[in-house]
């Protein structure tokens, strides 16, 4: 399916944020910040024309009608998920703000790998929504708003109703929204310990950085030792400076970790959908099962359960012959349109197992590529720095042994 991919076709980026203000729905005064969404043509790059790409501005509200909208319209996929509105797992030196520039930056790599998972996804890259998300400006929520996705949208107390009254869950969509919440935990605690290693690491770098202010003071005072004091704090204040960017490094790492937190959530929904559907299956064949029970009482004249309206005929006489032919002719109709639609339901409900299930086939195979990726891109980096951290002790020993 990936020669259908969009990515063959186009280049999709989120090259620039932008701060801006102006009135909300309440008409109040508001800060926002817009992003900058770029196409172009592949086939144009691979020609050499340098054109332009086609830009416009998204809001992050934007983003979210997007997915809700492939979520109601393609509940057996595992639609990907949008990165956080505000900063979560943050360690001391991080700012929660949502307007914090640094936020707002990795929010954007965010979006651009949101259109991305999007326009590689082999159904969704072909929704005509999303496409005119990419390339129309004006009016693209009135177009979404016109195919009424909301009415379709599932309410929450209906799923919950249906995942405690379901009586026979299919046992592997159980399995993986226990795996989803449990790869939810996972990473939570992963991200929580990564923030607390992030706070210490700080501190002891910036410890290096006094180092460097003492081996600087003690060299002043010093003739035969100077020189080699002063090189040896020069390497320490080095080593303290860049604990920035290594952090900075690590906070793609730890982006990279919270897409797939985000994404237990997407599989709980396919999860949810599949819920709903058996609910309503099993209720469709539940309420056959009674009217074929009521008709085949009506015609043998005998009452299996009790009832209300054994206890109304014991009461008040048997129908007459004529009356229960017409109740039985209306059952009858009845249970040959329950039967069309148990059918109907059975086929829906075969589909959308199918459908998600080769979904979340592709996923399982995506995550597993990411992650590996991710943990050991990680480990390199982790490595690197322990080596950059003994290269500054063997140059200051180098040092101190001139002296």
């Amino acid at each position: 399916m990936m020669e259908d991919c969009l990515l063959k076709k186009i280049e999709i980026s989120v090259s620039e944020a932008e701060k801006r203000t102006g009135r909300n729905a309440m008409n109040m005064q508001e800060t926002y910040t817009a992003y900058l969404v770029e196409t172009r043509a592949v086939e144009l790059q691979a020609e050499g024309h340098g054109s332009p790409p086609d830009s416009l501005w998204r809001r992050y509200s934007e983003f979210e009608l997007l997915r809700n909208y492939l979520l109601v319209n393609y509940p057996h996929v595992i639609v990907p998920p949008l990165p956080e509105k505000r900063a979560e797992f943050v360690w001391h030196k991080l700012s929660a703000d949502n307007m914090d520039p640094d936020f707002v930056e990795r929010r954007r790599i965010g979006l651009e790998n949101f259109l991305l998972r999007v326009a590689s996804h082999p159904l969704l890259c072909q929704d005509r929504i999303f496409n005119a998300f990419l390339t129309q400006e004006g009016g693209w929520k009135e177009k979404v708003n016109e195919t009424g996705f909301q009415l379709k949208s599932d309410s929450r107390i209906k799923a919950l109703n249906a995942t405690f009254r379901v009586k026979n869950p299919d046992k592997r969509f159980t399995e993986l929204k226990h795996y989803s919440d449990e790869l939810q935990s996972v990473i939570s605690h992963l991200l929580r310990v990564r923030a607390r290693v992030a706070d210490r690491l700080y501190g002891v770098y910036k410890v290096h950085g006094n180092y460097g202010r003492v081996f600087s003071e003690w060299s002043a005072i010093e003739k035969e030792m100077g020189d080699g004091l002063q090189s040896a704090g020069h390497h320490m204040d080095v080593y303290a400076a860049s604990i920035d960017d290594i952090l900075e490094e690590e906070e793609h790492y730890a982006d990279q970790l919270k897409e797939y937190l985000f994404y237990a959530e997407a599989l709980r929904a396919v999860c949810r959908k599949h819920e709903l559907l058996q609910y309503e299956l099993e209720t469709v064949a539940q309420d056959l099962t009674s009217k074929k029970q009521q008709c085949e009482e009506l015609a043998t004249g005998t009452v299996r359960t009790f009832s209300l309206k054994g206890m109304t005929s014991k009461l008040f006489g048997q129908e007459t012959p004529e009356q229960r032919e017409a109740k039985i002719k209306v059952l009858e109709e009845q249970i040959h349109e329950g039967e069309e639609q148990l059918r109907a339901k059975n086929l829906e409900s075969r589909d959308f197992v199918k459908s998600a299930w080769a979904d979340i086939e592709r996923f399982k195979e995506q995550k597993n590529h990411d992650l590996k990726e991710a943990l050991i891109s990680y480990a390199v980096m982790q490595i690197s720095m322990c080596k950059k951290g003994i290269q500054v002790w063997t140059n200051a020993k180098e040092c101190f042994s001139k002296m």
